[in-house]
Formats: C-alpha cells, sequence, structure tokens
C-alpha cells in the first residue's frame, strides 16, 4: 500500500513517548498513523486487570511531580488532569526500617530553602551545612558519577537525596551521572516546593496517560495494533518503505518516520545507530488489600528491600528500583519479604495477601555517564527519520517526564520543517 499523498507521519510504537509525539502533532493537521506491535498501547506504562489477584495494577509505578511540565501540559491537553492527585505541599514520609525513626520532609513553596534550618522539617541527623554540597551537583559543569560530586554516605544523603536520586535515575547514584542528576534537581527541588509536589495516578497510570491519550486520538490518527515493524528501508537521505508483519507501506517524498520503540529495538533498524546498551531493572509488587488509614499515600523505606510504598484503594503497591539483585530470587520468598516490610510500617499481619510480582529487566537504560553519552538526538542523518523515547537525548534520566519530552521534541522538529517548506 502507498503512504497518503498529503504526507502522512507514521509513528512506530504506542509506548507514551509515540502517543505524546502524535497528541503534538494533531495540531498540524497531517496524516497520523500510529503503529503498534502489541495489542495493548502504553509499553512500559500500562494498566492492566491481573487475573492472579483480582486487581487493576501498574506495570510500574510512575510518580510525577510538579515540575513536570511536560506530563502536567499532556494530560491537561488529553482531558485527565483530574486523574493525578497529591497532597497540597510538598511533603514526603519517611521511615528509616533499622533505627525505626520516622521523619516527613517539607519542602517550602518558595526557591530559598527556607525549610532547611528547620530541624522538624528536615532529615533527621542533618544539620544546615550538610545540604550545602548540594549547591556542587547542582551546578556541575561535566558529566562524571555522582559520587566524584558530593558525598553519597551520611544522614543527609541516606535519609534525603540518595533515595531521591535513586528513584529518578534507577541505579546506585554514586555511579549515575551527574549531569543527569544536577537537571533533575534544578528542575525539581531547586525551584522549591511547588515544583516537586509527588502527583500519583490512584486509578491506574493507564486510566491517566494511556486510555485518555487513546479517545483523544481518535478521529484525529489511526492506530492499527498487532502491526509490528520488521524493517526500514532506505533510499539516499529518507526512509522509502515501511515493511510490517501485515503489510508493506512505501512512503512518498512528503512522509514522515517517528521511530519511538526501545533501544535496542532502534538499533537493529537503523544503520549505524549508537543508543544506549546497558540497562537496570526495576520490581513493582502489588497486594490486594485494604490499606490502613495510618498508610500514607506514598511513603519511603530507608534501610529495606522496599523504598517507595504507595497506598491505593484496595491495593498497596511497592517499587524497588535497581533491582537486578532482586531477579533471581524466588517470585515467592521475593513477596514475603517485600510483605513483611509492609507489615511492619502499616501495622497489618504478616500472612501474605493476594500478590503479584512484576520484574522488569531492562526498565531504563543504566543511567551511568558512559551511557548517557550514548543518547541519540531526535534528529537522524535520513530527512524524514526521527527518534522519540526516554533513552534519546532528552537531558533527563529515563523517565515519565523524558518520554513525554521526547514525543514532543520529535513533533515539534516535523512541525518545523513544515512551517520551512512552506
Amino acid at each position: 500500500m502507498h503512504s497518503s499523498d498529503s504526507g502522512t507521519v507514521h509513528i512506530i510504537g504506542a509506548g507514551l513517548a509515540g502517543l505524546a509525539a502524535a497528541v503534538r502533532l494533531t495540531m498540524s493537521r497531517r496524516p497520523i498513523a500510529i503503529h503498534e506491535a502489541t495489542m495493548y498501547p502504553g509499553g512500559r506504562c500500562r494498566t492492566y486487570h491481573d487475573q492472579t489477584t483480582g486487581m487493576s495494577i501498574d506495570n510500574g509505578t510512575h510518580l510525577v511531580l510538579s515540575g513536570n511540565h511536560a506530563a502536567l501540559s499532556f494530560v491537561t491537553t488529553i482531558g485527565s488532569e483530574g486523574q493525578l492527585q497529591g497532597p497540597p505541599k510538598a511533603e514526603f514520609p519517611f521511615v528509616d526500617l533499622a533505627s525505626k525513626a520516622k521523619w516527613k520532609l517539607r519542602f517550602g513553596d518558595g526557591r530559598i530553602p527556607w525549610w532547611i534550618f528547620d530541624k522538624d522539617r528536615r532529615a533527621p541527623q542533618t544539620g544546615v551545612a550538610d545540604y550545602m554540597p548540594l549547591a556542587r551537583l547542582i551546578w556541575t559543569s561535566t558529566d562524571k558519577p555522582i559520587g566524584q560530586v558530593i558525598n553519597c554516605a551520611g544522614p543527609m544523603y541516606e535519609r534525603f537525596i540518595g533515595p531521591f536520586l535513586l528513584a529518578a535515575l534507577n541505579i546506585a547514584p554514586r555511579e549515575g551521572s551527574a549531569k543527569l542528576a544536577s537537571v533533575l534537581v534544578r528542575e525539581t527541588l531547586a525551584l522549591g516546593g511547588k515544583a516537586c509536589r509527588p502527583l500519583l495516578a490512584r486509578d491506574g497510570i493507564g486510566n491517566a496517560f494511556v486510555e485518555p491519550a487513546i479517545r483523544y486520538l481518535r478521529g484525529r490518527s489511526t492506530i492499527t495494533f498487532q502491526d509490528e515493524l520488521l524493517a526500514l528501508r532506505f533510499a539516499g537521505q529518507h526512509v522509502s518503505r515501511l515493511e510490517f508483519t501485515k503489510q508493506t507501506v512505501m512512503l512518498g517524498e512528503d512522509d514522515v518516520v517517528i521511530l519511538a520503540v526501545p533501544p535496542y529495538m532502534a538499533a537493529t533498524f537503523v544503520p549505524g545507530l549508537r543508543t544506549p546498551s546497558a540497562f537496570r531493572g526495576i520490581v513493582n509488587a502489588h497486594f490486594r488489600i485494604d490499606p490502613p488509614n495510618r498508610l500514607p499515600p506514598m511513603l519511603g523505606i530507608v534501610n529495606g528491600t522496599c523504598e517507595w510504598i504507595f497506598s491505593h484503594p484496595g491495593r498497596i503497591s511497592v517499587t524497588i528500583s535497581d533491582a537486578d539483585r532482586l531477579f533471581d530470587m524466588p517470585r515467592m520468598e521475593l513477596a514475603q519479604t517485600i510483605w513483611r516490610e509492609v507489615a511492619a510500617v502499616a501495622g497489618l499481619s504478616e500472612t501474605l495477601p493476594p500478590w503479584q510480582i512484576v520484574r522488569e529487566r531492562r526498565a531504563t537504560f543504566a543511567a551511568t555517564p558512559e551511557q548517557n553519552a550514548m543518547r541519540p538526538e531526535a534528529q537522524t542523518a535520513w530527512r524524514n527519520l526521527f527518534l522519540a523515547g526516554d533513552w534519546t537525548a532528552t537531558g533527563l534520566p529515563a523517565t515519565l517526564e523524558s518520554a513525554i519530552r521526547s514525543g514532543y521534541r520529535a513533533g515539534d522538529l516535523i512541525s518545523d520543517s513544515l512551517q520551512v517548506a512552506a
């Protein structure tokens, strides 16, 4: 078959980056065709019904901060901003399982961090001077491991910055990219509480980001599922043909392709494309049980296997970053280990409720300086081929915000090229 004579944008992949690109491009009025290899949209941001537990669960718990402007713009556009809920102020409760200490980080709204001068609002056993070295991280000029920029030890690191960086980078912070951490801190913590209020999709990430996007795009694009890309064919400086399992699409001069697939797949399709090649895993656990009122919507855990515990209606979920060490542990043993910690914190019985473990080995690229340097730009050497995905050079770690920005970036480049051509 031939593509549209008016110039179709073919988006390969209906994950969050591909959906964001499509949403952005609806303003261009060009035909948009989305091709998804699986039966479902969303990729790693998907809510599904788990038959084992009888619950709707996310394949990964994704946190949005109030400073994530692309993510908030996206849900506003697709009309699902009401799905994101959080406290009115930037507050983060923690429990140290080793010492049993409990505290709550409470940021001020302004950019000047007056909150660090209040011992009841900062991490316990820390003083004002402990927070000063963060300035070196914020203004680092070269990319190097975080451990070479700040001290990755002591109460301030263990009870404040370490948990945040681990969750965002999905790698032991001392090994992580200082450049990525710098952008992250500048866009959230350094802007004060107004930029780091936690927002959660209480009814599931799919209900906030995926299903509303599909509804928004209905009538504005075509979406084909189980439409797996087999090959891109090139002629000169452009992609000339898309070969799928069920169809072959011949591209015209005005047709454009956005490749929004994982990096290891993109590298097989695009000759000479350099992409991140090392990855880190994430473990998510879900338990079907009514959370007690004493359990906050989001709780940070220090000195445990758990790292973040999330309280949802009828469900308690746990996220563990940089979790490769847990992938060979038997599932029942892992579920029991996680539940014992949850039960201790929440004051619940250690009897294991119905549970599900979701382990994703290649959840994100390894956010080291070396891997960060391998991230490609959205624009490629082929004039009608663009890339999108949280693994591209967004300047951020592989987060939900990064994925949406990548889709927006690819869409904007195409829109800009249309304006130039006009």
